[in-house]
């Protein structure tokens, strides 16, 4: 099993005040990494965000949970990630998904393919960017992108590029990631293109046991090198959290059991969650915690307690 590490991903920061003093706070608490979005709803930029949080921290791992291939042309996103890895000397992890978000599409004009296409896409998009990271002169002959004697420039710093992170609730995209990535966010299936009550009931822990399955199944003897992550929902510590439960999981389609066994959730006391954790690593290899930047502070104490061990 992997040691446990959490990571922080983050919204808007109120101000770059805030966000500098928020990402020297996550080092300081012992989260591994920090993270933004990637959709064009009221954000900052998900290139420019990474690179400010690297040039103010020591230790802090930085990225973009996660890139959606459709929105960037490859070699423009293989440049750009490239010069953050180099900037950042290393320190970075790169998480590349299909799109999936509606509102995106519609809002910015991008056809929204359906899923199989996008899916191809974002393969072919990581090879090219993988290509690129090398070095050497690139020929690709993809159905979506042609590239013809192309040299990534900048190398990042990480010789062949830095860890790939793969997110999905589906088997194509699992199995997929079990072949390229270094990383796997086990995620909802997000095929209806919004959060609602069909990610919800995707979300139960019979069907995330069945996705860590596939990817197992398609990994085969890699499994043991690849680090599972999940990217909760909510995290809540409390002597209290059946009452927070008990009122937002008849709005998903779910039982009061059923939201405490998803593995997006954690809730209860410090001692509650640090069992949960145990329990989310033994049945779906899950060691990468994610949660939000309003459960920075409350989530410390179990950081202190599960990171590295």
């Amino acid at each position: 099993m992997h040691p446990f590490r959490f990571g922080v991903q983050y919204g808007k920061p109120e101000s770059p005040a805030a966000f500098r003093e928020m990402a020297r706070k996550v080092e300081d608490l012992g989260y591994s990494s920090l993270f933004c979005h990637d959709h064009f709803w009221d954000s900052w930029s998900p290139v420019v965000h990474p690179a400010v949080a690297a040039e103010i921290t020591t230790t802090l791992r930085v990225g973009t949970l996660v890139y959606a291939a459709d929105y960037r042309h490859p070699a423009v996103l293989a440049k750009d990630f490239a010069t953050l890895d180099l900037l950042a000397e290393g320190r970075t992890e790169f998480g590349i998904g299909a799109g999936w978000l509606t509102e995106d599409y519609e809002q910015a004009g991008i056809p929204l393919d359906r899923p199989g296409v996008r899916i191809d896409r974002m393969i072919e998009a990581l090879e090219v960017i993988k290509g690129l990271w090398r070095g050497e002169p690139l020929d690709y002959d993809g159905e979506h992108y042609q590239i013809s004697g192309m040299v990534g420039r900048p190398l990042p710093h990480t010789p062949g590029g830095p860890p790939v992170i793969i997110g999905g609730g589906g088997r194509r995209v699992l199995t997929e990631a079990a072949r390229l990535a270094d990383i796997i966010s086990l995620n909802p299936n997000l095929r209806s293109g919004t959060v609602g009550p069909d990610a919800a009931r995707s979300s139960v822990a019979t069907k995330f046991a069945e996705r860590r399955q596939w990817i197992a199944d398609a990994a085969g003897e890699r499994f043991s090198e690849i680090e599972i992550q999940l990217n909760t929902f909510m995290a809540l510590v409390s002597d209290d959290a059946d009452s927070v439960l008990e009122a937002f999981a008849p709005g998903f389609g779910l039982t009061l059991e059923e939201a405490r066994e998803v593995p997006l959730v954690l809730a209860g006391t410090v001692d509650d969650i640090c069992e949960q954790l145990h329990h989310h690593r033994e049945a779906y290899g899950a060691s990468y915690i994610i949660i939000h930047d309003p459960e920075v502070d409350a989530m410390a104490p179990v950081v202190a307690r599960l990171a590295g061990t």
